[in-house]
């Protein structure tokens, strides 16, 4: 899956098997910020707390966004939201083995 399939999915249905943090990003495409942020709030490994971070900064909570990067080893990037959700999306999909989210 590319970023391109990701963002084209927005118009549908959410893609079976991805990882949480990628279904927050999902939901956050789409526009749904409490629904990505629920997802990802409970969990405590680095890319949901990069995902976490992300979100918190959209929000405008910067401080607790600063929290997040640092729990996911990041630092927090000085680039538009849109191009971090992307830079975001790319990441984690890259990641993904070829079959996941098919």
């Amino acid at each position: 899956m590319d970023i391109q399939y990701f963002k084209d999915t927005l118009k549908s249905e959410l893609p079976l098997n991805l990882p949480e943090h990628l279904q927050a990003l999902w939901y956050d495409g789409k526009g749904n910020w409490k629904k990505a942020h629920d997802l990802i709030d409970h969990l405590n490994n680095k890319q949901a707390a990069h995902v976490h971070a992300y979100l918190h900064r959209k929000e405008g909570d910067i401080w607790n966004a600063d929290y997040w990067y640092n729990r996911a080893g990041q630092s927090r990037p000085n680039i538009s939201l849109e191009k971090e959700w992307e830079n975001l999306v790319s990441l984690y999909l890259s990641l993904l083995p070829n079959s996941a989210g098919n």
